[in-house]
């Protein structure tokens, strides 16, 4: 089979797939890396999704869409999946946020203060990497796995979610390190 048919094959696992891949790897490798590793697998996995959302519409050129219309089409399509249903707001210039109190990889009933969508964060950087042909990147700002009420993943251009994650490493909720930008 080529590279090329192989990228655009899908297969659907159970989602404890997630719990236990995060697991096994924290025993193996420590925390931190098994969250690297879990972000260059979803990064690598969302560059490859892009090829399979870009079938899924209407045969509109993503350039054509209204910015309702993409959103809508980013929802319907994890929500088609199985992910969860993930809306779309407009924080601040540059920054924008996906929200979901669904979202598949948490484990709400499994408390982690470090949160547990390491393999989403890297998966939504690699889609919107690779739809809008430039560098995207996610940080995810709140976690059902920490006690949150929803997973909420921020993006925009390296710097800005840079800029961000450091305003909140260094106590700023997200409203005051989004004014802090």
């Amino acid at each position: 089979m080529s590279a090329t048919l192989a990228s655009k094959k899908e297969v659907v696992v159970p989602v404890q797939v997630f719990n236990v891949l995060r697991r096994e790897l924290e025993k193996e490798v420590g925390t931190l890396p098994a969250v690297r590793a879990l972000h260059h697998a979803g990064y690598e996995a969302g560059l490859g999704a892009a090829a399979s959302f870009e079938t899924s519409g209407a045969g509109a050129s993503l350039t054509d869409l209204a910015a309702s219309d993409f959103w809508g089409r980013i929802e319907r399509f994890f929500s088609k999946r199985g992910w969860g249903r993930l809306v779309h707001e407009d924080l601040h210039p540059g920054v924008g946020l996906l929200r979901s109190s669904d979202w598949l990889e948490a484990t709400p009933d499994d408390t982690d203060p470090e949160g547990s969508c390491s393999f989403s964060t890297g998966y939504l950087a690699g889609l919107l990497s690779e739809l809008s042909g430039r560098p995207v990147a996610v940080l995810e700002v709140t976690c059902r796995s920490r006690g949150d009420d929803a997973c909420r993943f921020a993006f925009g251009s390296e710097a800005v979610i840079h800029d961000l994650y450091g305003h909140m490493l260094e106590g700023a909720d997200l409203t005051r390190a989004l004014d802090e930008l």
